[in-house]
């Protein structure tokens, strides 16, 4: 029973995430909400966190409290008729299907790049 509602919790934060994306873009979105919507949704999905999470205990401090606190000052910003349709734009987006041979495209094209600057660099500097 909570793995269900765990579950459900964390699929309502991951639409909610990419509705501030969706509202910090949207010119009916009042600025200050944009902006706290805006840096919320950048810092949810960025790589980097504020806290490394191989921190012991505060490692996971920013995926679970800084960021729902984030998000729900965000949502209270934003008027209610805009997050609901935004929420409704978000949902269209999550369930679009995933390519995984675009994924691998990406990464394939990624390794090539790093590849191809890492042999100019070595030709450059360690050449003749």
């Amino acid at each position: 029973m909570w793995l269900t509602s765990l579950k459900t919790w964390a699929r309502s934060v991951k639409r909610d995430v990419v509705a501030l994306w969706i509202a910090a873009r949207d010119a009916r979105t009042p600025l200050t909400a944009k902006v706290v919507a805006g840096t919320v949704a950048a810092y949810a999905l960025s790589p980097v966190d504020l806290i490394p999470d191989f921190v012991p205990v505060l490692g996971y401090l920013d995926d679970l409290l800084i960021v729902p606190l984030g998000i729900l000052l965000a949502v209270r910003l934003i008027p209610e008729h805009l997050m609901v349709d935004f929420r409704m734009q978000a949902e269209q987006i999550i369930q679009r299907p995933t390519s995984r041979l675009g994924l691998v495209a990406i990464v394939v094209a990624w390794t090539i790049l790093v590849a191809a600057v890492t042999w100019f660099a070595w030709r450059k500097f360690d050449g003749p």
